[in-house]
């Protein structure tokens, strides 16, 4: 029989305790800005942020957007940072966007990571403004899995310990926030056991249990038979255990957490759908899809949320047979969503963000291939003459000395001999940063 005390890792002065909170679980694409504060509008006591890997945060620059009252931290793309000068307009990456005023230290920022020198390199950039660092140990898709990260790192229980020893060492304690953990179950309830001892002493402040094992998806049902036992091994060390799995209301998760004795509660695909599930039944419950949906239109709007993330999520939240789904699967931009969702009070809004994100009536016109290579042509050259260099379609040198071109000496060549050697040109479809 397992024993309990009342034993309570020391939270640090700018982190936050994770008992008797129900937060909204970290996302990918599903956990962004808008989405974050609107499940906080409606009552979730903590919000994590989607994954996001240490190596796309790693040389981004954090910047204060006065407009959108919020912090970015952006990058150049790919082959942006490597010759700027080919667009020196181009657009900025945008890798991770917070609300200070709004989610202030509401926000966990969960990394992901398979070493540990980068994942401190990482949170040390992000530490500062954000309630917490969170290590995701538990996605199963093969984009986190085939680098070491995510699930597979419970296969490798000594790295997941450094990890967590590094960033409570390097990032928690300089920056007084905390480090935490989300895992899931293993195949027997003594491998799961043995592993959460292992983690509980590194540090941490708080650990969420996923429900599912490994290869289970989330249309299988959660596994809680080993859930009170990592409730009794955190509470032991003193460390918050969080549930995950098939939990779809505020009343629904605090009921769960007094059966099984866990500290709190993730929403997870509930919330996606709509976040006032975190309201409770005494004030309302949840809301009418309509009303969701017009608060994550407005929310979007108020801090440029990327277009194609803010039509997915509509994708999610608006029910498929309603009028409004086609309506909104056929815009093209905020102007065109708010005049087919009939928010014409929006409208004027809309517009300011389609300019800013250069979309709709103010997308660029998109260079056609032999416009791009001229562009590329030209940055090269002067760039050449700024370092005061001369093209070598200028001159030929030889072994004699310098002697003019064919060109030059305005005589004839055969058609078939190619006359311009120019650097080479950026693939039409340059890659770009993805996280």
């Amino acid at each position: 029989m397992m024993t309990t005390t009342s034993k309570k890792v020391p939270i640090p002065n700018n982190g936050v305790d994770y008992r008797g909170k129900i937060v909204l679980a970290p996302m990918v694409r599903s956990g962004e800005c808008p989405s974050r504060l609107l499940a906080l509008k409606y009552g979730a006591d903590l919000v994590w942020g989607p994954e996001t890997i240490d190596k796309a945060l790693i040389g981004t620059a954090r910047r204060v957007n006065a407009k959108t009252k919020t912090v970015d931290f952006t990058r150049l793309s790919s082959n942006g940072a490597k010759n700027p000068a080919i667009n020196p307009d181009q657009r900025e990456s945008l890798i991770y966007r917070l609300h200070p005023e709004r989610e202030g230290k509401k926000l966990v920022y969960q990394i992901g990571t398979s070493n540990p020198d980068t994942a401190v390199q990482a949170a040390k950039l992000i530490g500062p403004d954000v309630a917490g660092i969170d290590v995701n140990a538990g996605c199963p898709k093969p984009f986190s899995t085939s680098g070491g990260m995510g699930a597979a790192l419970l296969k490798t229980p000594d790295k997941l310990c450094s990890i967590l020893e590094a960033l409570v060492k390097h990032v928690g304690g300089p920056n007084e926030i905390g480090i935490s953990v989300k895992i899931r179950i293993l195949d027997t309830a003594e491998e799961t056991e043995a592993l959460v001892r292992r983690l509980v002493a590194t540090g941490i402040t708080g650990l969420t249990v996923h429900c599912r094992t490994t290869p289970m998806r989330p249309r299988e049902r959660a596994i809680r038979d080993q859930l009170k036992m990592v409730a009794d091994v955190c509470r032991e060390a003193g460390v918050a255990c969080l549930m995950n799995g098939d939990v779809y209301s505020r009343d629904e998760a605090l009921a769960l957490i007094t059966e099984y004795g866990c500290d709190g509660a993730m929403i997870a695909t509930a919330a996606e759908t709509n976040p006032s599930v975190f309201r409770p039944a005494s004030e309302g419950g949840k809301a009418p899809w309509e009303e969701v949906v017009k608060e994550y239109v407005r929310t979007a709007l108020e801090v440029e949320n990327r277009w194609g993330n803010t039509k997915y999520l509509l994708g999610q939240m608006i029910p498929g047979k309603q009028d409004a789904y086609k309506a909104m699967t056929h815009a093209k931009s905020y102007t065109e969503l708010v005049k087919a969702l009939k928010y014409d009070d929006f409208l004027d809004m809309a517009k300011g963000v389609d300019q800013a994100l250069e979309i709709g009536d103010y997308e660029k016109p998109k260079m056609t291939k032999a416009e791009r290579k001229a562009a590329n042509k030209a940055a090269a050259k002067r760039k050449a003459e700024a370092e005061g260099k001369t093209e070598q379609s200028d001159l030929q040198k030889t072994a004699a000395g310098i002697k003019r071109t064919a060109e030059m000496a305005d005589l004839d060549m055969p058609p078939d001999v190619a006359r311009e050697s120019g650097p080479a040109s950026v693939p039409e479809k340059a890659s770009t940063l993805a996280v």
